[in-house]
């Protein structure tokens, strides 16, 4: 046996109340679903997107302040390779010796100064460790006025070279000055070659 209901719903007769609420109940719930799966989730979304920016803006100040000191950095790099060479020349490494050699020669011909003897010794490790000792023996003939001039030349050279034990004797009447016989000691340095090179 079936069953028939026959229900027959006149709106009219429902509250005006309760019109509204189901006029209302349809737009409310797509509006709660609409916060729930669309607002929210994007306004997540666009908060993580505006971290990434911030940090974006960030490292880009970042590296605009940086790059508006590049020109003085590379003035500096330039000037700081400079005082490089300038040192390397002062403090060679060992192949620098042959030219000091050179070097000294030419000075003691222009003061007038005669090299007997140039006698290399042991080089040493310097106790820094960053340099190496490279002594050498000199014996000269000259004046003791020609000796002044070829020691002050000799302060001019770019490579450090320290003398001592400086000893003059021999003397022999030369014009109107006496010829002596110079023996004298100097230490030279140069860089310690880095390992791999």
């Amino acid at each position: 046996m079936a069953l028939k209901l026959d229900i027959k719903f006149d709106l009219k007769k429902v509250p005006k109340g309760a019109r509204i609420a189901i006029a209302v109940t349809p737009a409310v719930i797509i509006a709660i679903l609409f916060v729930m799966f669309v607002y929210m989730p994007k306004t997540k979304e666009i908060k993580k997107l505006n971290t990434v920016i911030s940090a974006q803006e960030n490292e880009i100040a970042k590296n605009k302040t940086i790059a508006a000191k590049l020109d003085i950095l590379k003035v500096e790099n330039d000037k700081l390779i400079k005082e490089l060479k300038e040192l390397q020349e002062k403090l060679p490494e060992e192949e620098g010796v042959s030219t000091l050699i050179q070097q000294i020669a030419e000075i003691a011909a222009k003061a007038d100064i005669d090299i007997l003897t140039w006698k290399p010794e042991t080089k040493k490790a310097h106790p820094s460790g960053i340099v190496e000792e490279i002594p050498f023996s000199l014996t000269l003939a000259g004046t003791y006025h020609n000796l002044g001039s070829f020691f002050s030349s000799l302060t001019r050279l770019n490579r450090i070279v320290n003398v001592s034990d400086i000893q003059l004797g021999d003397p022999k009447a030369r014009k109107e000055e006496a010829a002596l016989n110079i023996s004298l000691k100097a230490i030279t340095f140069s860089a310690v070659k880095e390992k791999g090179k």
